[in-house]
């Protein structure tokens, strides 16, 4: 009888792995790249605004501005890009004293001409500094507009009349401006839309020119846009990556970080779209 050989189990042989282009060094590596990519880009085109903060910031302390770096740079940025149009700002009462006479410059470059300056809120409310700002800062030769802070669950005729009571104007201040950026909270859109339109129409018949109107760029498109054709619009939009006014931005509040000489704290910064000249047609005659 013939001998029984044993055979060995045959071992399971592991499936060879799938060789990928993509291994994971590779990715690593390209991710790598990229973000290189991305700040030499970015360096690249805030070139102007780096060197100046190289310069200018590293030697100079500056005590008012909260911004961060990179907000500063778009500052400079926005700034520079738009040096034939026309600088301002806006104030309450919330930046407190402000010294006139040195808050004339931006960035140490840019020189601020215009000024908003808050007047009224709601149906009763005036803001504590608007008699002393406005007085100080046409001392000081800013070209002027006075604004009034629209509340929507508040009567409207009754927030007109507040504004008409405190605000004097005259040849060559601004035309006067309705700030609304609120939703109402117990009023439909179309009831809010037709209270904006009595607080304009009865300004308007009282100083005889037609008012600005300030909002966010949102609720410009989504509420204002279509309803109020005809009027000069003064847009807020801070996005980081918007660097240039859009056309039918008569004015752009570009951002709530600026620093300014003669005011503690942050404070908006503003630009008109638009050359000196065009912008005086568009005071008061």
């Amino acid at each position: 009888m013939a001998k029984q050989v044993k055979r060995k189990p045959t071992s399971k042989r592991r499936p060879a792995k799938k060789k990928t282009f993509f291994s994971g060094k590779m990715i690593g590596f390209l991710i790598t790249v990229l973000i290189l990519l991305l700040i030499g880009i970015t360096t690249y085109h805030y070139r102007d605004a780096l060197a100046y903060y190289f310069s200018f910031r590293s030697k100079h302390k500056i005590e008012n501005s909260n911004a961060t770096k990179v907000e500063e740079a778009r500052i400079f940025q926005v700034l520079k890009r738009h040096e034939n149009m026309v600088y301002g700002l806006d104030v309450s009462q919330y930046q407190g004293q402000i010294e006139w006479e040195n808050a004339k410059i931006v960035e140490d470059t840019f020189q601020l001409q215009f000024v908003f300056i808050r007047a009224t809120a709601g149906k009763d409310k005036l803001d504590s500094r608007f008699h002393e700002n406005w007085k100080n800062a046409k001392a000081a030769n800013f070209i002027c507009g006075a604004y009034h802070y629209y509340r929507p669950n508040e009567n409207s005729l009754l927030q007109a009349e507040n504004f008409i009571k405190h605000v004097r104007l005259k040849k060559g201040d601004f035309p006067p401006v309705l700030d609304i950026e609120n939703l109402p909270k117990v009023q439909s859109m179309d009831s809010l839309k037709v209270g904006l339109k009595r607080w304009l129409t009865k300004v308007e018949n009282h100083y005889k020119v037609k008012p600005i109107i300030y909002s966010g760029e949102k609720y410009f498109n989504d509420f204002l846009e279509d309803e109020f054709k005809g009027y000069t619009f003064w847009i807020a939009n801070y996005n980081f990556f918007v660097e240039d006014c859009k056309d039918h931005w008569t004015f752009w509040q570009f951002t709530e970080k600026g620093s300014v000489p003669g005011i503690n704290g942050n404070v908006d910064l503003n630009i008109y779209n638009g050359t000196p000249k065009m912008m005086n047609y568009l005071r008061i005659q």
